[in-house]
Parts: C-alpha cells; structure tokens; sequence
C-alpha cells in the first residue's frame, strides 16, 4: 500500500484541507497507516499532479488562505483498482521486539521499561479509539451501526485497531512480568 490510498482513502469523507488530513490521519488512520504532516502535503500535491485530487484555495478574511482537497473521479477509479488487487499479507516490523529477542543476553531493565511504556501508549490509544467507535455510531449499538451505518470503512478499520493495541498492550504487559520474574529467579532480585 502507498500513501496515496490511504490518503485517497481518507478524503472520502469530503473536502479537507492538509492541516485538517493531517488531524484525521492523527485520529482515525493512525490505527492503520502512520504519516507525517510534511508527507501528506507532499502527497497531496503529488495527487493534485496526477489528477487524482482537485484542490480549491478559500480565502479568509482573518486568517491565511486555505487549499481544500476532494477525490477526483479518477481517484476514486485509483482507489478501485486498487481494493480489487490482491493484498500482501502483513508482517511485524518493531524495534522492541529485536530488544526483547535480545533480552536474555543484555540488561532487561531498559527493556521492561519500554515494554511498560508500551503498554501505557496502547492503554491511551485503546481509550481514544473507543470513544471514536462511540462517536462514529452514535445512539446506535454496534450491530445495527454495522447493518445498516452509511459509512462503517472507519469504524472497522478502528474496530481493527482496537483489537490490534488490546493486544499489544496485554503482550506487553505479560512480557515485562516473565522478564521481571526471570531477573527475580536468577539473580535472587526481590
């Protein structure tokens, strides 16, 4: 996957400048897919270039202009092509697990505090991400929001990231235990 369909992916939901792109990538993409703000602009002007996205300046009286972007027809046609190719399975790539394969030969002191830490920013975004999947329902329960919601793309993909730092933070947590009692069995550590 390339920026470019995430980005197309999350201008779906209407016209947004790259500061408000950028907020949304924060809340609702970031389960998913991580970007800076200086590559979504640089995305986006890569889609505007390429037709992909139409963007329109709003002038403001007392702040400075502004540029919205939409999805373009052939954007939307980008995106199509792109649900109906095959996807790659997915893989793991985290510099705490290179540590924590480490652990039994360096300090483990570091590394059960990055765990902890871990598990403390999964907890954070496990709170964020269900009050957006309150948000994103509304009066609705969560069934019927997936029977009959206008736009349920979002909340299953936070539904997907919620399950995601659920389970990271349980892992986290489990592992700085079986460090610690290591530490403890080994080195009589109370």
């Amino acid at each position: 996957m390339a920026l470019r369909h995430a980005v197309l992916a999350a201008l779906l939901d209407g016209e947004f400048s790259g500061y408000q792109l950028a907020k949304a990538f924060d809340i609702g993409v970031a389960n998913f897919w991580h970007a800076l703000p200086q590559q979504l602009y640089a995305e986006l002007a890569r889609l505007e270039r390429d037709g992909l996205v139409a963007g329109r300046q709003v002038v403001q009286e007392t702040r400075p202009n502004k540029r919205l972007f939409r999805v373009t027809e052939a954007g939307r046609a980008e995106l199509e092509a792109f649900a109906a190719a095959a996807s790659k399975p997915s893989f793991i790539r985290d510099d705490l697990l290179v540590k924590v394969q480490a652990a039994d030969r360096v300090g483990t002191a570091p590394v059960i505090g990055q765990l902890e830490e871990r598990a403390s920013a999964a907890e954070a975004k496990i709170e964020l991400l269900s009050a957006l999947l309150r948000q994103l329902r509304g009066d609705v329960d969560e069934e019927e929001f997936l029977l009959r919601g206008e736009r349920i793309g979002p909340y299953l993909t936070c539904l997907r990231g919620l399950a995601f730092e659920r389970e990271h933070r349980d892992w986290c947590l489990r592992i700085a235990a079986v460090l610690r009692e290591r530490r403890r069995a080994t080195h009589g550590e109370r």
